[in-house]
């Protein structure tokens, strides 16, 4: 993943996109999504998580080989319509990178690796009840 996509070469020099960008981009895009807790990316990826180590890299691969193609890996929040939120992790991720880049994304693949429960703080956040000491 090392090789960047070189995205215009013009007069002044050159553009070249590194994957890692790439990542990022799609990892914010992912994370916007409602329903959507987070990325995973294994089990050292889990832990950074939990010691409040936000990596928007994590469970995200890009190819840029003929065609750009993204493969994501989510945890889904519990209650949420699982392929409706995929296809929309799809459209934001596509979407954020044309936008973002100029590049065609030819392929977004999403696979869901779990379901998690809402923390106790968003629940009340969404119930609008104050939390009880």
């Amino acid at each position: 993943m090392s090789e960047a996509y070189e995205h215009e070469n013009n007069s002044i020099g050159k553009i070249e996109i590194a994957p890692e960008v790439i990542q990022i981009i799609s990892g914010i895009a992912a994370d916007s999504v409602e329903g959507v807790i987070g990325l995973s990316g294994g089990a050292t990826a889990n832990i950074n998580q939990l010691l409040g180590r936000k990596n928007l890299r994590k469970g995200i691969h890009v190819d840029l080989g003929d065609q750009l193609s993204v493969q994501l890996a989510i945890v889904v929040q519990y209650g949420y319509n699982i392929p409706d939120v995929g296809r929309k992790v799809q459209e934001e991720v596509k979407a954020a990178i044309e936008n973002m880049t100029g590049l065609f994304v030819d392929n977004v693949s999403v696979r869901v690796d779990g379901i998690k429960m809402p923390s106790a703080d968003n629940r009340e956040n969404e119930t609008g009840s104050p939390r009880v000491q």
